[in-house]
């Protein structure tokens, strides 16, 4: 046999598409996992022809899950970001649309029993030591994935799965605003240096002479305009606490600029290098709450709705994406989110025996 043969599950999570695996279908030893992940996808090669990647970083992402030893805790949830075209896998951030997936994957795989018509799942985040809870759907004692919830970016519709968070600020940074000020300078350009899941370098579209509505591929072209975004990114990363980041996923760039389609902010983020046509999960977040941060470069230019629940709007390039964040006596208390899953796929991906015996 030339091939070892490795039980995967194959998910769309929200907006992103990754190989599920149980931890202990995979190599314990780090640097044996990471060879054999770069072969799962195909990497490094921009097509990714020899794997089951997309060519894509929204779908050369993996999901490791394990049962928790933890209370608070049903499973363990490790996310990697396979680059695509770099011989390379980043365990630095969270990804919350793959975190989508990994509730029913967990029943999928017999990890949590179904209990009722909704089966709450109580998911670490390995990655940034977090809990989130998934509240997935299963009338009928079973996994339901069709149903009529809709989000920006994926076609048709599917179940509803609600993801709440208690407490994500800092979970990279150790702060929400890691820098200690709501608004920061690098290169003359004023930007609010945040982490609420996800650390984000938000950046008025205006302040670098963009109005904010470009298509990802126009600004994908503007030569000048990445290399400004990546000074910056390299000047904020050690103030955010996350030292030298030249080889890092994070912190992402984001763009606002104010709405155009009845939303909240209007966003253009990289991620961190090439301008993601929606805008991830956890970079919705920290964007959305720093419209709640009086002072940071996106309160002044949010329309923002009342109440101690404020339902905000992030418009993206393919629609919107809405972040419910609950206040209490004026501070974050925490978030939630609607997101959808499907299971496409399940069986084994091949990879070449010798990874296995490195």
């Amino acid at each position: 046999m030339s091939q070892v043969r490795i039980p995967c599950l194959l998910m769309r999570g929200g907006t992103s598409k990754g190989a599920y695996f149980l931890a202990s279908d995979l190599p314990s030893q780090p640097t044996q996992r990471d060879r054999l992940l770069l072969a799962v996808m195909g990497s490094p090669d921009k097509r990714q022809i020899d794997g089951i990647g997309g060519s894509d970083p929204l779908t050369s992402k993996v999901a490791i899950i394990k049962p928790s030893d933890r209370p608070d805790a049903d499973v363990d949830y490790l996310f990697a970001q396979v680059l695509v075209d770099e011989p390379r896998v980043d365990y630095g951030q969270n990804c919350g649309n793959i975190l989508a997936g990994v509730g029913p994957f967990a029943i999928e795989k017999g990890l949590v029993a179904i209990h009722a018509a909704i089966t709450p799942v109580r998911i670490f985040m390995e990655n940034t030591g977090q809990v989130a809870v998934a509240q997935v759907p299963t009338p009928n004692g079973a996994i339901c994935y069709a149903g009529e919830t809709r989000i920006d970016g994926v076609p048709g519709q599917a179940a509803p799965i609600l993801i709440e968070f208690a407490d994500v600020a800092g979970s990279s940074c150790g702060a929400l605003l890691p820098t200690g000020n709501a608004r920061d300078v690098f290169d003359g350009v004023e930007v609010t240096c945040i982490d609420n899941g996800m650390p984000v370098v938000l950046v008025r579209a205006a302040d670098l002479g963009c109005s904010g509505e470009e298509s990802p591929e126009q600004l994908e072209a503007n030569t000048l305009l990445k290399a400004r975004l990546e000074s910056i990114r390299l000047q904020a990363g050690p103030r955010m606490n996350l030292g030298d980041v030249s080889a890092r996923n994070v912190p992402k760039m984001c763009l606002v600029a104010p709405a155009q389609s009845g939303g909240s902010i209007s966003t253009r983020s990289f991620i961190p290098h090439r301008c993601h046509t929606a805008i991830g999960v956890f970079g919705a977040v920290s964007a959305a709450t720093a419209c709640l941060i009086e002072g940071s470069v996106a309160h002044s230019i949010a329309h923002l709705p009342g109440g101690e629940v404020k339902r905000i709007s992030v418009e993206h390039p393919t629609g919107e994406f809405s972040v419910e964040i609950r206040l209490h006596n004026g501070q974050i208390a925490g978030c939630g989110l609607i997101r959808t899953a499907r299971l496409l796929f399940e069986g084994r991906v091949c990879v070449p025996e010798s990874l296995s015996q490195q």
